[in-house]
């Protein structure tokens, strides 16, 4: 057996042991991981015995990893192949939870599989899809007009180019389907002379899958389910990837952690109880080694709050975030 290991191939969970660090002085009770994907939070947990997981992914393709779980830590692991924004469905024997955590990023299985299309340079149909989907990538390039998509990439890609974008889409498939090598080749000419660091196609790609697995609805109502699953004292964690989704994590920690009024048209009224207190203000990153080690946690950032209160209305939440989830209803 070669010994020998390729870092290309392997999966490195993202800020491990700083998330470790938070959860285990909580040690002794249940914790979920809404994104089990490879495992890598659900095992280090489990390491210590007196630890149990509710494990929860949309993606069926984890299956395998599910099954090796089961047998090798028994009644101490269950999983739920659910999108995290069913959290409720989860059946608890004893509500001995302790904390929730998210690692919003995709494994690197999901990015090497070819049939999920989420790689640049993967070929043939688009797709994108991560289980439990309404639609994939190639309803929304073969039929939204050019107004939405120019919407969709300028909002969920932060893609300057969007709407030369969307004509370049609109013009060529009228001629014939377009594949994910089209795509690329339509943002590549699109994109010709600009030189930056990222590949042309990271933004509409990004855009797409947003909206595909409704990332933005997903995490808001995720996040509202895990703060009224969670006792007092819980904690809520989550490790984001990009810009958007970052700021839905920032503003549901930081938001409410202040006291503020129960309304904001009211501003006589009563000053509603702090929800979650922070200890860290600003967010964990990966460290240089991790960098080293894994590249693409470059853009990890880390983000927990310890819930204080029963008491919270997250109506404020959803309004604040209505121009993203908007976009999500566009299809």
């Amino acid at each position: 057996m070669n010994a020998t290991i390729n870092l290309e191939s392997k999966h490195f969970p993202v800020l491990l042991n700083e998330l470790i660090s938070i959860i285990s002085p909580l040690y002794g009770g249940t914790f979920i991981d809404c994104t089990f994907g490879q495992g890598g939070y659900s095992e280090k947990i489990l390491e210590n015995k007196k630890n149990e997981i509710i494990a929860v992914d949309r993606d069926k393709d984890v299956l395998i990893n599910v099954e090796k779980f089961k047998k090798k830590y028994k009644n101490r692991f269950k999983f739920y192949n659910i999108k995290f924004s069913q959290l409720d469905k989860i059946k608890f024997k004893n509500n001995n939870l302790k904390g929730i955590v998210f690692d919003l990023g995709y494994s690197l299985n999901q990015i090497k599989n070819s049939k999920k299309g989420l790689s640049f340079s993967d070929k043939g149909k688009l797709n994108m899809k991560m289980g439990i989907n309404d639609f994939s990538a190639n309803e929304i390039i073969s039929n939204m007009d050019e107004k939405n998509l120019t919407s969709l990439f300028k909002v969920f890609g932060e893609e300057r180019y969007s709407k030369k974008i969307a004509i370049e889409i609109v013009k060529k498939r009228k001629k014939q389907a377009i594949k994910t090598e089209d795509l690329v080749q339509i943002i590549d000419n699109v994109k010709k002379y600009q030189k930056t660091k990222i590949h042309n196609s990271t933004k509409v790609f990004q855009a797409l899958r947003i909206l595909v697995n409704r990332e933005v609805s997903e995490l808001i109502n995720a996040l509202i389910y895990s703060f009224h699953l969670i006792p007092i004292g819980g904690i809520i964690a989550v490790v984001t990837f990009h810009s958007i989704e970052d700021k839905i994590v920032k503003f549901f920690f930081k938001h409410y952690s202040e006291q503020r009024n129960s309304s904001r048209y009211f501003p006589e009224a009563e000053i509603s109880e702090k929800c979650f207190k922070l200890i860290n203000k600003k967010p964990i990153l990966p460290s240089a080694s991790e960098i080293t080690q894994n590249p693409p946690s470059r853009s990890a950032k880390l983000r927990y709050g310890i819930k204080l209160s029963e008491n919270c209305n997250f109506n404020d939440f959803k309004e604040k975030f209505k121009n993203l989830t908007d976009i999500e209803n566009l299809i």
